[in-house]
């Protein structure tokens, strides 16, 4: 869809992804993070505080990493890019759990040297939970 036939309440939907332990580790290996929140079952049936999540979970920057994939596919059949993203966690995704992001625009504007797009942007697990929000803006230059 190009620029000019965008409109506010527009939604895009990325790939389904579904976290397994290996892609778990995968992550920990490429991103150097071997916290034992997403390697250590024993670890994890401990109590945080009030929360005990019952075995690993996901990198949050998993999250990101969908909604990225999400943006660039729409974006880069227009010749567009993703300027900025922000994000926030609000659930833990789990081996075994299927998260898919989705985004709406919320606003559309053009300026003497390029055109924008504002974006919501979340991810919501196969049982429709939220499990990350945030916003994101792209570029559609001229």
């Amino acid at each position: 869809m190009s620029f000019e036939k965008l409109s506010v309440g527009y939604e895009i939907v990325g790939n389904p992804f579904s976290p397994t332990r290996e892609t778990i580790r995968d992550f920990c290996e490429a991103s150097l993070d071997f916290n034992p929140l997403h390697l250590d079952d024993n670890y994890m049936k401990g109590d945080f505080g009030k929360t005990n999540f019952g075995g690993i979970i996901m990198h949050g920057m998993n999250n990101f990493g969908v909604i990225t994939r999400m943006l660039t596919d729409w974006l880069y059949e227009q010749n567009a890019v993703q300027r900025r993203l922000e994000t926030r966690w609000k659930s833990p995704v789990k081996p075994g759990d299927t998260i898919t992001p989705k985004g709406r625009i919320t606003l559309i504007k053009t300026t003497s040297k390029s055109r924008w797009v504002c974006l919501d942007v979340e991810v919501r697990n196969q049982r429709d939970e939220v499990v990350a929000v945030g916003e994101a803006m792209a570029e559609f230059p001229r």
